[in-house]
Formats: C-alpha cells, structure tokens, sequence
C-alpha cells in the first residue's frame, strides 16, 4: 500500500507542478486523503525533483545549445543571465520566510482553499484585462519583465498558490502571450526547483532512511513520467484555449476544500 500511495503521489506531483493549480497544495492534501506519513517532507521533497529533471529533458537541446554558446555566443549569455535574475526574488523571499511557511502556512488546508480560490478569481481578471501581448518568445524576454515575473514567482511560497500560475499570471501581465508565458515558466523552474531540492534536501539530509528508498525511487519514477506526458499537451491547450478552465478548477477545488474543512471530514 506504501508503495502504490507513492505511486500515485508522484502522479499528482508530476501532473500538478507545470499547471497553474499548485502541486503543494495537491501534494499536501492528497497525503492527508491517502494517510501517507511523510516525516521531515524528505519524500514530498524528493520527488519534486523528478519533474523538474523532466522538463530539462524535455528541453535538452536548448539547454546543451546554451551551455556550448556560453563562451562565445551573446544571446546564450543573455539567456541565462535572464533566468537567473527572474530566480532572484525567489531566493530572498525563501531566506526570510521559508521556515514560517513549511511550519505554519503548509499545515493550514484554509490557507490553500483560499489560495485556490483567489489565485482563480486574478487568473480570470488577468485573462480578461491583460495588456496586448508584446513578447512571443520566452527565450527572448527582456530582462526588466523576467525579473518582473520573477517577484510575482516569490508569491508562490504560499501553498495553494502555485509557483507555475504565479509565474504565468505575471507573465501575462508583463506583455508575454500565453504560449511564452507558460514556457518562460517552465524555464524558471529549472533553477528555482534544483535550487529548492539542494536546499530542503540539504535540511533532511539526516532523516533519510534507507527503509524508505523504494517509496521514494517509485514516486520519482512516476512524478518524471507524469511530468514528461503533461507539458507538451498544456503548452498546446492554453495557446487554444487559454487559462480560463484551470480558474475554474481552481475557484471550485478552493469551495469544495472549504465546504470538505466546514463539515469535518479534512
């Protein structure tokens, strides 16, 4: 039973994380439902790596183009000297309040509802009032609105935010279109993700058992996999369809997480 609730933890966290729904919160709530015990988060915070491993596989060979080009090309400088300054506000937002959040906001399911509920109702507005898209390339994002996005990213610190919805509402808000702005948030996973394992990893370095290797071998198969299957197909399905049903989902999960909290049974 171990196994397979790790199993489907990795579903939830692999298709989850590149939507703008927040796989924290899914990840979160979804061990509640499953009784699956996580002392430490040294499961929650290994598995999250395995979707971040799977959009750099994803986007190897821009990624080995840019790491050739670094000496020699400007655009490929300027490329990752973009990303890293958009990961920036990320980092000191984790300094100061990292230790508050894991403690107090990732206990609270009201916190997340409401997170749900308002990160869907600015979705909706942002759709509707969003200025004339000027950047279609998210590779080709000016410095100025990466760094811009990446503000709106720190916000995702709060579970039920979603630091892929953060990242996309900002983009949107900042002049890219939908394509690119789901796309400049892929990329921004890379380092701010990586980062984040290094870091929580680093924090339970000692709380990791060899007993628990197989939960959390199969949850890294799975959140990978899971990953690898749903960016493709949402990159498509928002320049169709745009962001709209993912507000939805997410104004109806925050109400029925709140109405679930209000008659006791989470």
């Amino acid at each position: 039973m171990d196994l397979l609730a790790a199993a489907l933890l990795g579903i939830v966290q692999g298709l989850t994380e590149f939507l703008p729904i927040s796989s924290t919160a899914h990840l979160l709530i979804s061990e509640r439902l499953l009784g699956f015990r996580d002392p430490s988060s040294v499961f929650t915070v290994t598995i999250q790596f395995g979707s971040v491993l799977a959009v750099m596989w994803l986007y190897r060979a821009k990624l080995i183009g840019v790491l050739r080009g670094l000496p020699a090309d400007p655009n490929a400088r300027r490329f990752v000297a973009m990303l890293l300054l958009a990961f920036v506000p990320a980092v000191i937002a984790g300094l100061f309040f990292n230790d508050y959040v894991k403690r107090v906001l990732h206990e609270s399911l009201t916190v997340m509802a409401w997170a749900f509920i308002g990160g869907g109702v600015v979705m909706l507005l942002v759709e509707r009032f969003r200025p004339a898209p000027v950047v279609f390339e998210a590779d080709r994002t000016p410095v100025g609105r990466a760094i811009a996005v990446g503000c709106c990213q720190a916000l995702a610190l709060i579970p039920g935010v979603s630091r892929s919805g953060a990242t996309i509402i900002g983009g949107l808000l900042f002049g890219l279109d939908r394509p690119a702005a789901a796309e400049f948030s892929f990329l921004l996973a890379m380092p701010t993700m990586a980062a984040a394992f290094a870091h929580d990893i680093w924090e339970v370095r000692h709380n990791l058992a060899a007993d628990r290797a197989a939960e959390i071998a199969v949850g890294f198969a799975f959140a990978f996999v899971a990953a690898l299957v749903v960016v493709r197909p949402f990159l498509k399905f928002v320049g169709r369809s745009g962001f709209g049903p993912f507000a939805w989902y997410r104004i109806a999960a925050g109400a029925a997480l709140l109405a679930a909290i209000a008659a006791g049974w989470l």
